[in-house]
C-alpha cells in the first residue's frame, strides 16, 4: 500500500507540474480571453482542474480543509449539475479577476492540502484522485488547442513555442492492414489499468472483413482534394456537411492560408509556417474527413476496426486524433460512474462521433488503445485527422 500511495503522490506531482509547464510562457493577458464558446481561457483550465480536486476530494473528505475562495465554486464548475450552479460557458473570457497569479496560488493551496491528505484517503477516494489526474491531462491538451485557436485570432500571430514541430507521417507509402473479421472483443478490461467509464464494459462485437490504412492522410493528399474541387462538389458531402461548408465558407482545414505563391501555410504554436506536405492533415471536421474518404473511393474506419488494427499501426498515437464513422454511444451494459462524476462522459452520448488514437498535444501516458475521444461533427480546433479504411 505504501508503494502504491507513493506512486500516486509522485504521479500527482508530475501531472500538476506538466500543466504548470504548459502555462508557464503565458501572461495574464494571454491566459484570460476566450476565443469561442468551444474553447476556454488558459486561466480557466488551470483553475477548473484544481476545482475538481477541491470539490470532489478535499471538501468532502477533510473536515479541516479551508476552501481557497468560496466564489471559485461558481466560477470554475464546468458542467456538473450535481456540484451546483456555474458561470455560463460562453462567458469564461470575462473573468478578468481573479488574476493568473491568484489562480497559481489556488493551485499551490490545493496541491499542499491534497499531498498531505493522500495517506489518509481510502482506496475509493484515491481512485477518484486518479480520475482527477486523467481529467487534468485532458485539460493539458485543451490548454494547447484552445491557446492555438486564441492566438490564431490575433493579427500578429503570436508564437507560443518557437521550437514547436509537428510530426511527419510515419511512412511515405500507403499500405493496407487486412483483418479477416469475425466476433472480437473491444473495450477496456474491468481491472488492471485506468479507463474512463465510457470505455467499458469490454464486450463482443461482430466485425466484417476490412482493411485499414497503414498511415494517416497527409497534407499533400489533402491539397490534391482541394485542387480537385473537393470543397465545391456537393455529391462528396453529407447533407449537414454541405450545409456547414456553404454557411461558413469552408475551403481548407482550419489554420491553412493560401499564400501569394499559391503554396499554403499553416498557423501553429510556433507561429505561421510553410505547410509541410508530409505532415498528417489536422484540424479537420468529421464532415471534411467523411468527404475526403468519399472522394478517395474509401471510407472512415469504425471505432471497433480502429481498435482491432491499432496495435499494428506505426502512427496510431502521438500525431493526431483520428475520426471514425462511429457515433459516440454507450457500449452494451454501460453504467455511468456513481455520484457527480457520473456526469463526466455518459450524458454527452448524443450527436457526437468517436475519435481514436492521440495527438501531438496529448500528454505522455494519457493514450491507450481503448480511449474514446468524442466531438461534434463540425468541430475542428483539435488536432483531428483521419486514416482511411475499406471493406473486403
Amino acid at each position: 500500500m505504501a508503494t502504491l500511495l507513493s506512486g500516486l503522490a509522485e504521479r500527482y506531482a508530475a501531472v500538476r507540474a506538466e500543466t504548470d509547464r504548459r502555462a508557464a510562457p503565458l501572461s495574464d493577458a494571454d491566459a484570460t480571453p476566450q476565443s469561442m464558446e468551444d474553447a476556454s481561457p488558459a486561466k480557466w483550465h488551470l483553475a477548473h482542474t484544481s476545482w475538481f480536486f477541491e470539490t470532489f476530494i478535499l471538501s468532502p473528505n477533510l473536515p479541516q480543509y479551508r476552501v481557497f475562495d468560496p466564489t471559485f465554486a461558481f466560477l470554475f464548475n464546468s458542467y456538473y449539475e450535481a456540484a451546483g450552479p456555474r458561470h455560463a460557458r460562453a462567458c469564461r473570457g470575462f473573468i478578468t479577476r481573479p488574476t493568473l497569479d491568484d489562480i497559481r496560488a489556488y493551485r499551490q493551496h490545493v496541491d499542499a492540502a491534497l499531498i498531505a491528505a493522500l495517506p489518509d484517503l481510502d482506496a475509493e477516494t484515491q481512485a477518484l484522485v486518479e480520475l482527477g489526474l486523467h481529467h487534468e491531462q485532458q485539460h493539458q491538451e485543451l490548454l494547447w488547442t484552445d491557446l492555438l485557436h486564441l492566438f490564431a485570432q490575433n493579427p500578429v500571430e503570436p508564437v507560443y513555442d518557437a521550437h514547436w514541430t509537428s510530426p511527419s507521417a510515419a511512412e511515405s507509402q500507403l499500405a493496407w492492414h487486412r483483418h479477416e473479421g469475425g466476433v472480437s472483443e473491444i473495450g477496456a478490461a474491468e481491472a488492471g489499468t485506468f479507463a474512463y467509464d465510457c470505455e467499458r464494459p469490454r464486450h463482443r462485437t461482430l466485425v466484417e472483413p476490412f482493411a485499414i490504412g497503414s498511415r494517416l492522410v497527409t497534407n499533400a493528399e489533402w491539397d490534391e482534394f482541394i485542387d480537385d474541387g473537393g470543397y465545391e462538389t456537393a455529391t462528396l458531402w453529407l447533407s449537414d456537411g454541405w450545409a456547414w461548408v456553404q454557411e461558413h465558407g469552408v475551403r481548407h482545414p482550419l489554420y491553412w492560408r493560401a499564400e501569394p505563391d499559391n503554396r499554403p501555410s499553416q498557423f501553429t504554436l510556433a507561429g505561421r509556417k510553410a505547410l509541410n506536405t508530409a505532415d498528417p492533415v489536422t484540424h479537420i471536421s468529421y464532415y471534411e474527413a467523411d468527404a475526403f474518404a468519399t472522394w478517395a473511393g474509401l471510407r472512415l474506419p469504425t471505432e471497433a476496426e480502429w481498435e482491432l488494427a491499432a496495435p499494428g499501426l506505426s502512427d496510431a498515437f502521438g500525431r493526431c486524433w483520428q475520426w471514425t464513422m462511429s457515433a459516440y454511444l454507450p457500449y452494451p451494459r454501460f453504467q455511468p460512474a456513481a455520484g457527480a462524476v457520473g456526469e463526466y462522459n455518459g450524458k454527452f452520448m448524443s450527436g457526437q462521433f468517436v475519435l481514436r488514437g492521440s495527438s501531438i498535444a496529448t500528454p505522455s501516458g494519457h493514450e491507450r488503445v481503448t480511449y474514446r475521444n468524442f466531438f461534434y461533427p463540425h468541430q475542428r480546433w483539435q488536432f483531428t485527422g483521419l486514416r482511411l479504411a475499406k471493406s473486403l
